[in-house]
């Protein structure tokens, strides 16, 4: 029987208060600098075999010199589609000097029936540093009207600051929890949900102001914030993948102060 062919891919940035220190590309991952009026730069990341499946790898790397500021989206959707055999795996690790920030906001990732898909994003926080972190997924085509039984997904999220964990959210989602979609760990028949994590120095005391910006939200969307010891923490459920995108954008454009990455606003 012929191998399959399988994807790999790997990116990785360095940016400084002086601009680009470094690029490397190989395989279908790439990385660009868009021209823009942003008052940040801004890094967009992109996967040139169109998506995911069982076996792929990719791998983007962005790091952040002291007191700069950097933005890193990816330039569409990630899709995983079905995974035939084993898993596509996704690894992010991003690096922030002491006094700058990175924003990681890629775009959706659409998981297709029969995925599987295991990705990590660490983050590593040198004294005085911030991020926000931003995830949203997908069950199915949304236009298509599909249903997702059956996955397989985890979603390690961690952030260290000094070399010291702060924050760590492990995520596992799969066709045992869909078979069940009424229950809370099928997510209680909610076809998008997202995390949002801005985790900086009294980050908590930006929750009120937050909360605000998710006040009224529609049917069928439920979200909830926190906020602790420099910490702050969104997350949302939905039956409406258009209405929490909708929600998301307020929510970062909140806490960027700042308008969402170009690559967004199609």
């Amino acid at each position: 029987m012929t191998a399959m062919q399988r994807m790999r891919g790997r990116a990785a940035v360095s940016i400084g208060t002086g601009g680009l220190e470094r690029l490397a590309q190989a395989g279908s991952a790439k990385a660009f600098l868009p021209r823009t009026h942003a008052a940040t730069p801004e890094i967009v990341f992109l996967n040139t075999a169109g998506g995911l499946t069982g076996g792929d790898r990719l791998r983007y790397g962005l790091s952040v010199g002291k007191g700069a500021w950097i933005t890193g989206t990816t330039q569409t959707a990630e899709r995983a589609y079905r995974a035939g055999a084993g898993e596509a795996d996704v690894d992010v690790d991003l690096r922030v000097g002491a006094g700058g920030r990175v924003d990681w906001l890629p775009q959706e990732t659409i998981l297709f029936e029969g995925a599987g898909l295991a990705r990590r994003t660490e983050i590593h926080l040198d004294a005085g540093a911030a991020c926000l972190l931003s995830e949203m997924v997908v069950l199915g085509r949304e236009a298509m009207g599909e249903t997702v039984t059956n996955l397989s997904f985890t979603d390690m999220r961690r952030v260290f600051r000094s070399g010291r964990p702060v924050w760590t959210e492990p995520l596992e989602i799969g066709t045992s929890q869909l078979s069940e979609p009424s229950a809370s760990a099928g997510l209680e028949g909610a076809r998008a949900f997202a995390t949002v994590a801005f985790i900086a120095p009294a980050a908590e005391d930006r929750l009120s102001a937050l909360r605000a910006c998710i006040d009224g939200a529609p049917d069928g969307l439920r979200v909830a914030a926190s906020g602790w010891d420099g910490k702050l923490i969104l997350r949302a459920v939905s039956t409406e993948p258009a209405a929490l995108r909708r929600v998301l954008r307020n929510v970062l454009e909140y806490l960027r102060g700042a308008p969402l990455p170009r690559v967004w606003q199609g």
